[in-house]
């Protein structure tokens, strides 16, 4: 059976209120769990203690047992100081999308298309 720590999702529609759980990876997001581990209070501000809590030797006990955080659960459990810091790299990020390349292309053949009739006068004039 894999095994996964994640978020399950609870509170209302924009309230969301999160239990940290160790579940079968194969059950539904907000289904069954095997136990839950902590709480994630996104709403709260960052600083505040009660935003994240979590049993910590329960966590480690799972992660013992193979469990699997997920990617956002991961980042919690970094912060705490319970997992090594991965390295991260978006590299898709900072490029522009489809449009903003075409518009660049376009800007880029409007500045050539523009430099050289004005630069071929110029250098008639400057040979006679």
């Amino acid at each position: 059976m894999s095994m996964k720590i994640r978020l399950a999702r609870g509170g209302s529609k924009k309230r969301p209120h999160y239990a940290i759980v160790a579940a079968d990876s194969r059950m539904p997001r907000d289904g069954r769990f095997i136990e839950k581990l902590g709480t994630y209070a996104p709403m709260l501000p960052k600083d505040s203690e009660d935003r994240v809590k979590m049993d910590m030797d329960r966590v480690q006990h799972w992660l013992g047992q193979g469990a699997q955080p997920t990617d956002r659960v991961a980042r919690m459990l970094e912060a705490a100081g319970v997992m090594p810091k991965k390295d991260r790299a978006n590299l898709k990020k900072g490029t522009p999308g489809k449009a903003a390349q075409k518009r660049a292309e376009e800007k880029a053949a409007k500045a050539a298309a523009a430099e050289t009739p004005a630069s071929a006068p110029a250098e008639d004039a400057a040979a006679e």
